[in-house]
């Protein structure tokens, strides 16, 4: 199993899956973003992940996405496939996605929601036997865990590597960090909006969105993040995240919806979502045009 830890530092490119207009993948223009992003220092890419829209694939669509992922990057950099649903289902994308390529695993919580701790930590304990390859546990929604839980995964998910933080809370992860250090990678993963706190306490790496539109701005956070450089930092924000951030947080979903909107502007993919998301409302789009005229001088 191949050692990732010491080279995950700075940006995951984190690209959507488009679709064309009538729901189906449109394969060209996933492997035009992701073409885009190889012209940029990331770290690795993740597919069919949050951003991904994972949860509206089905297996065969995961996999094929992961697929055609792998060509289009040809080593350049390590691709990320996200995998989860069910133990099963985890474990067969988990399986074929080893098989088409896929250098890593991203592990998003189970769809049930009420597993006792055992059952939880058994669900990565399989999915961890099922390649391979190296493992990333997502910490998100309901899946918190403590600094002794995360100690615990650490010892007994082998292929365990990275631990991508989705819940913010820097005083909770740096309790983590201290606890299991150099153990695994630490990378932030709840958003770019998160990038001071998660610098702050320690991640060398963290997962982007605006990747999608703005590698440039994703790398400079990254940069000013890893220098510590605070008031650098603190001025990209407020020009290019805070305000995409406010916008997306106005309806569930915007998160996926207004990125692929934002992309559609730049002329890089289409904007439709599959459902449970909901396509962005007219005066919204109005605001986002206003906040990518920002972007380009970034782009």
């Amino acid at each position: 199993m191949v050692d990732l830890k010491s080279k995950l530092k700075g940006v995951f490119g984190f690209p959507v899956t488009p679709f064309k207009d009538d729901r189906s993948i449109d394969f060209e223009s996933l492997e035009r973003v992701i073409e885009m992003m190889m012209g940029y220092p990331f770290c690795a890419i993740v597919v069919t992940g949050g951003t991904g829209e994972i949860y509206s694939l089905s297996t065969d669509e995961a996999v094929a996405v992961v697929e055609r992922s792998v060509k289009v990057v040809n080593g350049r950099m390590p691709v990320v496939a996200g995998v989860g649903y069910s133990t099963v289902i985890a474990c067969e994308m988990a399986a074929r996605m080893e098989k088409v390529g896929a250098d890593a695993l991203l592990v998003m919580p189970p769809t049930y929601s009420h597993a006792p701790e055992d059952g939880l930590f058994a669900y990565y304990q399989v999915i961890g036997r099922a390649s391979g390859l190296p493992l990333a546990i997502y910490s998100r929604d309901w899946a918190v865990f403590t600094p002794d839980q995360v100690a615990r995964l650490a010892e007994t998910v082998p292929t365990l590597q990275i631990w991508k933080d989705g819940q913010g809370n820097g005083r909770t992860y740096r309790r983590i960090m201290n606890k299991v250090g150099d153990r695994l990678a630490w990378v932030g993963g709840l958003g770019d909006d998160c990038v001071s706190t998660y610098f702050a306490c320690g991640v060398q790496a963290y997962t982007s969105s605006i990747s999608n539109v703005a590698p440039k701005v994703s790398l400079a956070l990254a940069e000013a993040g890893m220098a510590r450089d605070f008031a650098k930092l603190d001025a990209l924000m407020d020009k290019y995240v805070h305000p995409l951030y406010a916008l997306r947080e106005r309806m569930k979903g915007y998160e996926v919806t207004v990125m692929k909107e934002m992309m559609r502007m730049l002329g890089l993919c289409g904007n439709a979502v599959r459902p449970p998301l909901a396509q962005m409302r007219p005066a919204d789009i109005d605001d986002l045009a206003k906040i990518v005229d920002t972007y380009r001088d970034m782009l």
